[in-house]
């Protein structure tokens, strides 16, 4: 099974690059749905972060707030890098376990794992392939406010965070400019998609 790490920045269109290769036969580990699994009640890493983040962090019903523990976090480096440390790990262990199953089922198929942050996790090295949805600093910004109801202000905050896109372009196999409309998107995808079955 060819095995394909699929990442880009903050609202990149990473998200429907991924959801194109899973209607072309590839099958999509959402890393993010993961982290969210990891942090409900019962989950992995849920008791660690309510240990080191208070109980401040929990809503009405027990839930983790991911809002609230976000807003903790993201202005300092040294809390992130803590919260990451009690994430990624089950996170990665969940991806694995997906992964092989999909082997099992379709020892000849093509994996994409979609996740943000690989490159700076140095997780993009357990790929054989790096894809890397790309698009102006402009289009994030506008896309990340309007997504995610966050002012320009908190945008700009969490694209300063995050390594630039120009600089993750070193590491992939292949780039996708989602800024143009959806079909293009769709049409590089499915370049990138044939490409990936020729190394089968």
């Amino acid at each position: 099974m060819l095995k394909v790490g699929l990442t880009g920045g903050l609202a990149s269109g990473k998200s429907f690059v991924g959801q194109t290769l899973a209607e072309l036969g590839c099958h999509l580990v959402k890393a993010d749905e993961l982290g969210h699994a990891v942090l409900l009640p019962g989950g992995e890493a849920y008791e660690e972060v309510i240990r080191e983040f208070g109980r401040e962090v929990l809503n009405a019903e027990g839930f983790i707030d991911r809002r609230k523990l976000g807003s903790l976090v993201f202005h300092d480096p040294a809390l992130l890098q803590k919260l990451n440390s009690m994430v990624h790990p089950p996170v990665i262990r969940r991806e694995e376990q997906l992964i092989a199953a999909a082997a099992e089922k379709d020892p000849d198929g093509i994996v994409v794992v979609e996740a943000a942050i690989l490159i700076e996790t140095g997780s993009h090295r357990r790929f054989d392939k790096l894809i890397l949805a790309v698009c102006s600093e402009a289009e994030q910004i506008e896309r990340a406010m309007r997504r995610d109801s966050l002012s320009r202000e908190e945008v700009l905050a969490r694209l300063r965070r995050q390594m630039p896109l120009e600089e993750k372009k070193k590491y992939a196999d292949y780039v996708i400019d989602t800024s143009g409309p959806k079909s293009e998107t769709a049409e590089q995808t499915r370049r990138v998609y044939e490409s990936l079955r020729g190394l089968k």
